[in-house]
């Protein structure tokens, strides 16, 4: 019997519009672990603030990045990487692609593996980093949807992956070249950001998280999304030479009033042009896919800010996509998860 591997990113809305955004950021932001607040309050800041006014706004972002023929990005390379990884692990695989919110759905996929009868379905959230709004709800509508088909395979969780070789050197494959030909001043790694509280509800210990400057150098509590950022951050930077004093770690896209975690990637964007950076070049580790979030936040509106301010030229550094690297390192993640069982079956 095949293996069955379900590869999970976040999503996309079907097409640029108002309301096919509406209808996406109502299921995303209506998931509590996206918005970790009581029901009735997502309710109200849903339907009374960012339903009514987001979705125009968004949907014009998207317009700027959608492909004529293709759709989305983070759509068409996340189904590249698929068709990748499929050809890579061969016939004694079954390869499905799913998006926790929009289409294909979680669901599609558990019943395409279970109708091609395969023994076990390895499960991997397309997430570098762990976070309750990314790897804890894949798995948990995962669970929730497995528990509801008798009979199906047992499933193989695969975790955060930020300190993975093969995605390391996946991503500084892809770096180096573009690093080279940006002639870079400075570099930003510049990963999602998280409201403060989703990592203290993360730490552990209950102490270590924002104890002090330093805390992220330590991996104190293991699910820390921050101190994963820092250590992907620091590993990348020693596989393209880069000293400490030529980069810096930030965190992008906050919403909303609550405090999200810091450096804040607008903010860092202003004190690089300030120190005289004229040409700086951003990664975005957190994405294995490009996005909304690199191509039109960072590529785009990060760039019109950096030159407003005196910069000369930024550089969005490629995400990993279906690199050939990348498919590499997901098909040896899977086969390395079916062969020693590291995680246990659930």
């Amino acid at each position: 019997m095949p293996h069955g591997l379900l590869l999970i990113n976040l999503g996309t809305p079907d097409e640029p519009t108002t309301p096919a955004v509406r209808r996406y950021l109502r299921e995303f932001l209506g998931d509590p672990r996206v918005l970790d607040m009581n029901a009735i309050g997502r309710a109200l800041l849903l339907n009374l603030i960012i339903l009514p006014r987001r979705p125009a706004k968004s949907a014009h972002a998207y317009q700027q990045i959608w492909d004529p023929q293709r759709g989305s990005p983070l759509k068409f390379h996340s189904e590249d990487l698929t068709a990748g990884v499929s050809a890579a692990l061969g016939d004694r695989w079954k390869v499905q692609l799913a998006f926790r919110y929009g289409q294909p759905t979680i669901a599609a996929g558990l019943d395409a593996l279970i109708e091609a009868k395969v023994d076990k379905i390895v499960v991997l959230p397309l997430f570098p980093q762990h976070a309750m709004s990314s790897t804890e709800t894949a798995f948990a509508r995962v669970k929730e949807l497995h528990a509801k088909r008798a009979g199906a395979p047992p499933i193989v969780e695969i975790g955060a992956f930020y300190s993975d070789e093969g995605f390391l050197d996946a991503f500084a494959a892809v770096g180096a070249p573009a690093l080279e030909a940006a002639r870079a001043d400075h570099v930003l790694f510049s990963f999602h950001g998280l409201p403060v509280r989703h990592i203290h509800k993360t730490d552990v210990t209950k102490s270590h998280c924002f104890s002090s400057t330093s805390c992220c150098e330590t991996m104190k509590s293991p699910n820390c999304y921050r101190a994963q950022c820092y250590f992907t951050a620091r590993e990348l930077a020693k596989r393209l030479g880069l000293a400490p004093e030529k980069y810096t770690v930030c965190f992008q896209s906050r919403l909303g009033r609550t405090p999200w975690i810091q450096p804040y990637t607008d903010v860092v964007l202003d004190e690089v042009a300030a120190k005289g950076v004229k040409r700086l070049a951003v990664f975005c580790p957190a994405f294995v896919a490009d996005c909304l979030e690199t191509i039109e936040e960072i590529g785009m509106r990060a760039k019109d800010q950096f030159t407003a301010h005196g910069g000369e030229e930024l550089t969005l550094v490629p995400s990993l996509n279906s690199s050939p690297a990348w498919v590499a390192a997901v098909a040896a993640l899977a086969q390395r998860q079916v062969a020693h069982n590291k995680l246990p079956v659930v």
